[in-house]
Protein backbone atom coordinates (compact mmCIF):
# COMPACT_ATOMS: atom_id res chain seq x y z
CA UNK A 1 0.00 0.00 0.00
CA UNK A 2 1.31 3.43 -0.96
CA UNK A 3 1.06 5.82 1.97
CA UNK A 4 1.93 9.51 2.42
CA UNK A 5 2.89 10.66 5.91
CA UNK A 6 2.60 14.42 6.60
CA UNK A 7 4.19 15.44 9.91
CA UNK A 8 6.24 18.55 10.69
CA UNK A 9 8.18 17.06 13.63
CA UNK A 10 11.10 15.26 11.98
CA UNK A 11 11.75 12.75 14.77
CA UNK A 12 8.08 11.72 15.00
CA UNK A 13 7.74 11.49 11.20
CA UNK A 14 10.91 9.43 10.78
CA UNK A 15 10.02 7.06 13.64
CA UNK A 16 6.47 6.51 12.41
CA UNK A 17 7.60 6.01 8.80
CA UNK A 18 10.21 3.47 9.94
CA UNK A 19 7.62 1.54 11.99
CA UNK A 20 5.23 1.42 9.04
CA UNK A 21 7.97 0.27 6.65
CA UNK A 22 8.99 -2.48 9.10
CA UNK A 23 5.44 -3.84 8.91
CA UNK A 24 6.20 -4.67 5.28
CA UNK A 25 2.78 -3.69 3.93
CA UNK A 26 3.54 -0.01 3.38
CA UNK A 27 5.52 1.99 0.87
CA UNK A 28 5.90 5.31 2.72
CA UNK A 29 6.66 8.79 1.37
CA UNK A 30 7.21 11.64 3.83
CA UNK A 31 6.16 15.30 3.80
CA UNK A 32 7.34 17.91 6.31
CA UNK A 33 4.15 20.00 6.10
CA UNK A 34 0.78 20.34 4.37
CA UNK A 35 2.15 22.21 1.35
CA UNK A 36 4.77 19.54 0.66
CA UNK A 37 2.12 16.82 1.05
CA UNK A 38 -0.14 18.64 -1.41
CA UNK A 39 2.70 18.79 -3.97
CA UNK A 40 3.40 15.06 -3.59
CA UNK A 41 -0.32 14.26 -3.96
CA UNK A 42 -0.37 16.25 -7.21
CA UNK A 43 2.64 14.31 -8.54
CA UNK A 44 1.59 10.80 -7.54
CA UNK A 45 -1.43 8.83 -6.35
CA UNK A 46 -1.56 7.41 -2.83
CA UNK A 47 -3.82 4.85 -1.20
CA UNK A 48 -3.75 6.66 2.12
CA UNK A 49 -2.71 9.96 3.70
CA UNK A 50 -1.65 10.01 7.35
CA UNK A 51 -1.44 13.58 8.60
CA UNK A 52 -0.90 15.57 11.76
CA UNK A 53 -3.24 18.53 12.39
CA UNK A 54 -1.04 21.41 13.50
CA UNK A 55 1.56 22.00 10.79
CA UNK A 56 3.02 25.14 9.21
CA UNK A 57 1.48 26.60 6.02
CA UNK A 58 -1.53 24.26 5.92
CA UNK A 59 -3.26 22.34 8.71
CA UNK A 60 -4.02 18.65 8.40
CA UNK A 61 -7.74 19.42 8.26
CA UNK A 62 -7.21 21.90 5.38
CA UNK A 63 -5.10 19.24 3.64
CA UNK A 64 -7.87 16.65 4.03
CA UNK A 65 -10.40 19.13 2.65
CA UNK A 66 -8.16 19.55 -0.42
CA UNK A 67 -7.65 15.76 -0.78
CA UNK A 68 -11.40 15.05 -0.69
CA UNK A 69 -11.83 17.31 -3.75
CA UNK A 70 -8.60 16.69 -5.66
CA UNK A 71 -7.63 13.10 -4.76
CA UNK A 72 -10.90 11.48 -3.58
CA UNK A 73 -9.57 7.92 -3.94
CA UNK A 74 -7.00 8.61 -1.20
CA UNK A 75 -8.16 7.57 2.26
CA UNK A 76 -7.41 10.13 4.97
CA UNK A 77 -6.30 9.53 8.54
CA UNK A 78 -5.35 12.05 11.23
CA UNK A 79 -2.70 10.98 13.73
CA UNK A 80 -2.24 13.67 16.37
CA UNK A 81 -1.48 14.43 20.00
CA UNK A 82 -4.39 16.91 20.07
CA UNK A 83 -7.68 15.37 21.17
CA UNK A 84 -9.56 18.68 21.02
CA UNK A 85 -13.27 18.30 20.33
CA UNK A 86 -13.27 20.94 17.60
CA UNK A 87 -10.59 19.09 15.66
CA UNK A 88 -12.57 15.84 15.78
CA UNK A 89 -15.84 17.41 14.65
CA UNK A 90 -14.15 19.40 11.85
CA UNK A 91 -12.28 16.29 10.66
CA UNK A 92 -15.51 14.25 10.68
CA UNK A 93 -17.27 17.02 8.70
CA UNK A 94 -14.49 16.77 6.09
CA UNK A 95 -15.10 13.02 5.81
CA UNK A 96 -11.90 11.79 7.47
CA UNK A 97 -11.57 7.98 7.45
CA UNK A 98 -9.69 7.76 10.74
CA UNK A 99 -8.78 9.90 13.74
CA UNK A 100 -6.07 8.37 15.92
CA UNK A 101 -3.95 9.68 18.77
CA UNK A 102 -0.16 9.46 18.70
CA UNK A 103 -0.07 7.64 22.04
CA UNK A 104 -1.95 4.72 20.42
CA UNK A 105 0.14 1.51 20.64
CA UNK A 106 1.80 0.61 17.31
CA UNK A 107 -0.13 -2.67 16.99
CA UNK A 108 -3.40 -0.79 17.41
CA UNK A 109 -2.32 1.80 14.82
CA UNK A 110 -1.52 -0.94 12.28
CA UNK A 111 -4.84 -2.70 13.01
CA UNK A 112 -6.71 0.61 12.61
CA UNK A 113 -5.02 1.29 9.26
CA UNK A 114 -5.97 -2.20 8.04
CA UNK A 115 -9.58 -1.62 9.12
CA UNK A 116 -9.64 1.75 7.34
CA UNK A 117 -8.15 0.18 4.21
CA UNK A 118 -10.98 -2.40 4.36
CA UNK A 119 -13.50 0.45 4.26
CA UNK A 120 -14.24 1.02 7.95
CA UNK A 121 -14.17 4.42 9.62
CA UNK A 122 -12.01 4.40 12.75
CA UNK A 123 -12.53 7.26 15.19
CA UNK A 124 -11.97 6.97 18.92
CA UNK A 125 -15.49 6.64 20.38
CA UNK A 126 -14.82 8.86 23.41
CA UNK A 127 -13.42 11.60 21.18
CA UNK A 128 -16.40 11.33 18.87
CA UNK A 129 -18.94 11.53 21.71
CA UNK A 130 -17.24 14.53 23.30
CA UNK A 131 -17.05 16.31 19.93
CA UNK A 132 -20.82 16.02 19.45
CA UNK A 133 -21.35 18.37 22.39
CA UNK A 134 -18.88 20.98 21.08
CA UNK A 135 -20.17 22.31 17.77
CA UNK A 136 -17.81 24.71 16.01
CA UNK A 137 -19.54 28.12 15.79
CA UNK A 138 -17.04 29.73 13.38
CA UNK A 139 -17.51 30.11 9.65
CA UNK A 140 -14.48 29.33 7.47
CA UNK A 141 -13.95 33.06 6.78
CA UNK A 142 -14.10 33.91 10.50
CA UNK A 143 -11.66 31.08 11.24
CA UNK A 144 -9.15 32.35 8.67
CA UNK A 145 -9.38 35.93 9.97
CA UNK A 146 -8.99 34.80 13.58
CA UNK A 147 -6.03 32.57 12.71
CA UNK A 148 -4.27 35.55 11.12
CA UNK A 149 -5.15 37.71 14.14
CA UNK A 150 -3.58 35.05 16.37
CA UNK A 151 -0.40 35.45 14.32
CA UNK A 152 -0.40 39.15 15.31
CA UNK A 153 -1.58 40.64 12.01
CA UNK A 154 -3.44 43.95 12.01
CA UNK A 155 -6.96 44.24 10.58
CA UNK A 156 -5.50 45.90 7.46
CA UNK A 157 -2.97 43.07 7.01
CA UNK A 158 -5.70 40.43 7.54
CA UNK A 159 -7.85 42.14 4.90
CA UNK A 160 -4.92 42.14 2.46
CA UNK A 161 -4.14 38.44 3.10
CA UNK A 162 -7.78 37.41 2.60
CA UNK A 163 -8.36 39.77 -0.37
CA UNK A 164 -11.27 41.49 1.35
CA UNK A 165 -12.11 45.04 2.48
CA UNK A 166 -10.78 46.14 5.86
CA UNK A 167 -14.36 46.64 7.11
CA UNK A 168 -15.23 43.06 6.12
CA UNK A 169 -12.18 41.75 8.01
CA UNK A 170 -13.27 43.76 11.05
CA UNK A 171 -16.77 42.25 10.78
CA UNK A 172 -15.38 38.68 10.59
CA UNK A 173 -13.29 39.31 13.71
CA UNK A 174 -16.20 40.89 15.58
CA UNK A 175 -18.44 37.94 14.71
CA UNK A 176 -15.78 35.46 15.82
CA UNK A 177 -15.22 37.32 19.11
CA UNK A 178 -18.97 37.32 19.82
CA UNK A 179 -19.45 33.65 18.87
CA UNK A 180 -16.74 32.35 21.19
CA UNK A 181 -17.74 34.73 24.01
CA UNK A 182 -14.43 36.59 24.16
CA UNK A 183 -13.57 40.20 25.02
CA UNK A 184 -11.10 40.75 22.18
CA UNK A 185 -9.42 39.05 19.22
CA UNK A 186 -6.49 37.72 21.28
CA UNK A 187 -8.80 36.02 23.78
CA UNK A 188 -11.05 34.78 20.95
CA UNK A 189 -8.05 33.21 19.18
CA UNK A 190 -6.89 31.58 22.44
CA UNK A 191 -10.35 30.10 23.15
CA UNK A 192 -10.76 28.91 19.56
CA UNK A 193 -7.28 27.34 19.64
CA UNK A 194 -8.06 25.46 22.87
CA UNK A 195 -11.33 24.16 21.45
CA UNK A 196 -9.66 23.07 18.21
CA UNK A 197 -11.66 25.52 16.07
CA UNK A 198 -8.64 27.26 14.49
Amino acid sequence: MKLLLAEDQTMVRTALATLLRLDGAYEVDEAADGNEAQQLLQQSSYDMLLTDIEMPHMTGIELIEWVKINAPATQTVIVTTFNRCGYVSRAVQQGVDGFLLKDTPVEQLIDSLKAIRAGKRVIDSELLLSSLNQLDPLSEKERKALRLAADGLSTAAIAKQLFIAEGTARNYLSEAIAKVGAKNRVEAARIAQLKGWL
